[in-house]
């Protein structure tokens, strides 16, 4: 009875570890994308804020950095946030 009592417990922490590591992988906060920027016709990596707009979707709010204006601020109009 203790083993199974043993087993039960462990397989919880397994499933709230299983649930914490997807969410943080793919959950709200900065993330890490490739868009084309319809700008420059290139492709660039930004860093992406994304949020919860409702249950269950999420939504860019924001580009903080991108590649094709490496250690500037970001000067462009940010369309590439409609392709994210």
């Amino acid at each position: 009875m203790t083993k199974l009592v043993s087993e039960a417990v462990v397989g919880v922490f397994v499933c709230w570890a299983i649930a914490a590591y997807a969410i943080w992988k793919w959950g709200p906060g900065l993330r890490k994308r490739t868009v084309r920027c319809p700008e420059k016709k290139l492709w660039a990596k930004v860093v992406a804020d994304q949020r919860e707009a409702e249950f269950g979707s999420l939504k860019v709010v924001d580009v903080r950095t991108c590649s094709l204006d490496a250690g500037t601020t970001l000067n462009c109009s940010k369309r590439c946030m409609a392709q994210l």
